[in-house]
Formats: structure tokens, sequence, C-alpha cells
């Protein structure tokens, strides 16, 4: 549920690669605090490119992008991205670690006291479905590939930052595991209320979590609404995935 308030921003950004090539042309966008935006289009559309934009993992070529009312050129970049969980597809997680010291990371480079840190480790582990006496001791060697993407967004959380980039986190998960994750990553977000920008080429997947979709195509944002807008667009590259949408929703109906 959003309140309203403008948490991220892009002004007219594009970024282009110094052969000239653009992967963002002229965006406009503002995400409020507490929704899930998320960033839907095909390979090659500019989706992660907006969302590195935010964590200056990029800067823009033009244009401004605005985090908490402050342009990302002027944050720190190391005290941004703490301020910016990130979920991406291969999670990350240090393989010498334990699962609990994984969630740990961020909290520890804040300074937290170690009970704090081991006490905040297993609330989230709790918090994604993981049984702290169970799983906090383990590493990540030793955990499915749907167990080690919930440590992913248990380690985002972990120093309760007001944003959280997901980068087509559950992709390589098998269709059941990853549906079952979409459903308990909602009635988490109802819970948090965080800040997402969620990317994902999955139109099922955008209309289990978004609250408005922004649709990319070649570097520009071709529509932005929630789900029901897309569905009802007479864009082609909108019909194009409405279609997806909805054959998949008729083959559910008939198996």
């Amino acid at each position: 549920m959003s309140n309203g308030q403008t948490t991220i921003e892009f002004r007219s950004v594009s970024f282009a690669l110094p052969n000239g090539r653009t992967l963002l042309a002229d965006l406009n966008l503002e995400v409020n605090a507490g929704e899930t935006l998320v960033l839907l289009g095909r390979s090659g559309s500019g989706k992660t490119t907006t969302m590195k934009l935010i964590n200056r993992l990029l800067d823009p070529t033009s244009g401004e992008v605005r985090v908490e009312g402050k342009p990302t050129v002027e944050w720190d970049p190391i005290r941004l991205r703490r301020r910016v969980g990130y979920v991406i597809q291969e999670i990350g997680l240090f393989p010498h670690l334990t699962i609990e010291q994984n969630i740990g990371v961020v909290p520890r480079l804040e300074g937290w006291d170690p009970e704090k840190i081991r006490t905040r480790a297993r609330e989230l582990l709790v918090m994604v479905g993981l049984e702290p006496d169970r799983f906090a001791g383990r590493l990540p060697r030793e955990l499915s590939g749907g167990q080690r993407q919930r440590v992913g967004v248990a380690r985002a959380l972990a120093a309760d930052p007001p944003i959280i980039l997901l980068d087509e986190p559950f992709g390589a998960l098998d269709p059941i595991t990853r549906r079952e994750i979409q459903q308990e990553f909602r009635s988490l977000q109802a819970k948090l209320h965080k800040t997402l920008v969620f990317v994902t080429h999955d139109i099922g997947e955008a209309f289990v979590l978004a609250s408005r979709i922004a649709l990319l195509k070649d570097g520009q944002m071709i529509l932005l609404g929630p789900p029901a807008e897309l569905l009802a667009s007479s864009h082609p590259e909108a019909r194009a995935f409405a279609d997806c949408f909805l054959d998949a929703q008729s083959i559910g109906r008939t198996t």
C-alpha cells in the first residue's frame, strides 16, 4: 500500500554506453513509498539498467535519479547501497559463511551488536519460512535453490532498508517453488510496506506482485499503471504481454 510520498524519481533520465548505444531514453517515473513497482519487458528492454541507476551501480548519462529526495550522484555509493536492499537471481550468498552470518552482513558493517544481529537473523528466517534452529548454522551449499533464495530476501531485509530492488530473483526456481515464493513474498510485503522495485519478464509474476507496472521496450517506457491498465492497452507491446497472460490463464482453466 503506497502512502503517496515519492521515494524514487527519474527525471528525463537517459543512459548510453561509451559506444553511443542508448539503453534507456528520457525516462520519467516516480515510485511511491510502500508500493511494488514492477519493471516489465523483454530481454534488452532496459529493466536492469533502470534498476542499477537507483543504487548507483550506474550513473545517468543525462537527467537525474533521486532517492529520498537526493540525486543519486550526491549520495555516497556505499551509504546509498546500505539504504537499499538488493536481491538478484544468483543470490550471491557467501559460501564460507553460515546462513545466520550471511543475513547479518550489512548489520555487521553498520556496527550492530552481535546479539542484536543474531536476533534479527533468526526473526528474518522465521519471516521467510525457514526454521532458525534448522537453518541458521548451515552453509549455503546445504540448502536448496528455493531456500537460498529465501535467505537472499532475508539478507536484503536485514538492516531494515526502506527500499528493496529485486532483479528477476525467482527466475531460476522451478515453477511450483517460484509460485509459492511469489505468494509468500506478496504476504510479506503486505506486512512490511517496503518500497519495492521488481524486475521481471514474466507477466504472470508481474500480476501477482505489482501495485503498478512500468512496461519497457527498447529503452523507453511505453506504459505505466496498475495491471488492469496493461490488459486494456491497445499498444502492440502491451497487447503481446496481455495475450501471453490471457493464454496462460486459459490453459490453467482447461487443465
